[in-house]
């Protein structure tokens, strides 16, 4: 019976340190907070054409969970359904969302 036992404790230790190997591998998703004002580095581009620079994309990419937010505010829609900002996320290689 004692070897059962540590027979059956040894497949729960490898078990166990599967689950872990398995859990530490899997990404983790980072909370954005979203702020239009992080997207202030992008207003040269949006406002002017000029080409966007790398922390606009670097932004863009960051807020890209915040868009449709973004879009459903009457004082922010007009700017981000733009155009140029269209222009810019293109740019960027940020695909444009479908709210």
């Amino acid at each position: 019976m004692a070897k059962k036992l540590s027979s059956l404790a040894w497949v729960m230790v490898v078990v166990a340190a599967a689950v872990v190997l398995v859990v530490s591998e899997a990404p983790v998703a980072e909370a954005v907070t979203c702020s239009v004002m992080e997207m202030s580095s992008c207003l040269p581009a949006i406002t002017s054409g000029a080409n966007p620079s790398t922390q606009c994309c670097s932004k863009l990419n960051e807020q890209k969970p915040c868009f449709c937010g973004y879009l459903k505010d009457p004082s922010l829609g007009q700017y981000v359904n733009s155009a140029n900002a269209k222009r810019v996320a293109s740019q960027c290689g940020v695909s444009y969302p479908n709210c």
